[in-house]
């Protein structure tokens, strides 16, 4: 993206129009992007009588005596389920559970590719929580973990506090400690590159969905000053005042009572005053922010515009208003701001020492192992991340993530930091290496056929 001056506007976006024009193509023309293939040997017929019955039994009354014994019999100790009722598909909203199909195979594939994990899409024709929650309960039992995904705000937060409590599987929703996770390893490089500290900046976040408030929380653990923190959702700054989320939003009303200690009152424009960091998480753009209210913030100001399918503001409109450090959601921009680079890489550490729970403190150990990875590579003010293509940062992420478990008394098993990473090192370049070979061979047909 270097030669952005050298290219028109329409250009530019032309350019970002692409990938969702190629998605078009080749999503029809794979038929869906994931598929189940055996992994055990099958050397003659007779194998089946191993894999099923009459031998699959001693496994089965095995597992009876001792259900941890699924772990070491089946696919369960490396599965995860993502599961979405549809209800908030990336920047898309309410599109209903065959739409939302799409994102979550996709999901399942970034699992498998970046992070060695095994995952199932599920979809839920309902949008009513209790039937989401007794329906997670009820599949729980085969799965090593599952990622509640795209579910609205404000239902999302009681859904995953009942289904943590209630399952013996760690459950997150990636909307929140995923975003969150990847959004404070990208504030820690962003922030040394302009030579600030988290105690002493001001930070915006514009949206208060389930993103931002987990993006809140999670900076606010790490140094963030929550008097220097200013929200601001569709209806305005979060303050005292806005008694109007009282009631539904409670997680709206916690950031109203401790924040905003400059007292700030209106909307994204006054927020956005004298900001060192804006990070958003809002509406879809282009123009949801407009680019020249960062003319308002700091000097050398961040910017993470992290909305999909399309940023809140283009990248060219942020450095012609004079932002110093530029982010998106999108893999086609510098700075890539994305949950792919957080929740394979967590979700292996996870399951690698079959912890029960995945917590705040977990997270923030991978967003500090992940910003320490793009450190020593060089950061500048176009990396301030890694990227997918680079294999590294997945298993010293994995790693930082279980010892932490370890640590926190959540894993059910113990392993030293060289034996996890050997562990997820081999199970994520194994996985890379299939794919290689499939397409190599031929049982991935080549793309450009259907793009010609």
């Amino acid at each position: 993206m270097n030669n952005d001056r050298e290219i028109t506007i329409e250009e530019r976006l032309e350019r970002a129009k692409k990938p969702g024009q190629d998605a078009m193509k080749l999503h029809k023309y794979y038929g869906g992007k994931i598929e189940i293939t055996p992994k055990a040997c099958v050397r003659s017929f007779d194998d089946f009588a191993i894999w099923y019955s009459p031998g699959v039994a001693e496994p089965c009354k095995d597992i009876a005596k001792n259900p941890e014994m699924a772990y070491e019999h089946t696919c369960k100790w490396n599965t995860v389920a993502v599961v979405s009722d549809g209800t908030r598909v990336l920047g898309l909203g309410d599109i209903g559970p065959e739409a939302a199909m799409p994102v979550m195979e996709g999901k399942s594939m970034l699992f498998k590719y970046l992070g060695g994990v095994d995952s199932v899409p599920i979809c839920l024709d309902t949008k009513d929580p209790e039937k989401i929650i007794e329906t997670v309960r009820l599949i729980a039992p085969s799965f090593g973990g599952i990622n509640l995904e795209d579910i609205s705000n404000p239902k999302c937060f009681d859904i995953l506090d009942e289904l943590r409590r209630d399952c013996k599987i760690p459950v997150w929703h990636d909307d929140q400690q995923g975003t969150a996770c990847v959004t404070v390893a990208a504030a820690i490089n962003a922030m040394k590159l302009v030579g600030k500290k988290f105690s002493d900046a001001n930070l915006t976040v514009v949206g208060a969905g389930a993103a931002c408030i987990a993006i809140a929380r999670l900076l606010l653990a790490t140094g963030f000053d929550p008097k220097k923190l200013c929200m601001c959702d569709s209806k305005g700054i979060l303050n005292l005042s806005r008694e109007d989320v009282k009631g539904d939003f409670r997680q709206k009303w916690e950031i109203c009572q401790k924040t905003n200690g400059a007292g700030k009152e209106g909307g994204m424009k006054e927020a956005m005053e004298g900001a060192d960091i804006l990070i958003a998480a809002s509406k879809p753009g282009p123009g949801t922010i407009p680019a020249e209210y960062c003319r308002k913030m700091a000097d050398d100001p961040v910017v993470f515009a992290t909305a999909n399918p399309i940023p809140e503001m283009w990248p060219w409109e942020a450095k012609e208003n004079g932002v110093k450090i530029f982010a998106t959601g999108r893999s086609d921009f510098p700075n890539q701001v994305n949950n792919s680079m957080g929740f394979p890489a967590i979700f292996r550490g996870v399951l690698d020492v079959r912890a029960t729970t995945i917590t705040d403190e977990m997270c923030i150990a991978a967003a500090e192992e992940l910003a320490k990875c793009a450190e020593e590579k060089g950061i500048h003010e176009e990396y301030i991340l890694p990227k997918m293509s680079e294999i590294e940062p997945f298993p010293r992420e994995a790693v930082a993530v279980a010892l932490k478990a370890q640590e926190q008394g959540v894993a059910r098993l113990k392993l030293s930091r060289q034996e996890l990473f050997e562990r997820a090192d081999t199970i994520i370049r194994r996985s890379r290496a299939v794919t290689d070979k499939m397409m190599k061979d031929g049982f991935i047909p080549d793309p450009e056929i259907a793009l010609r």
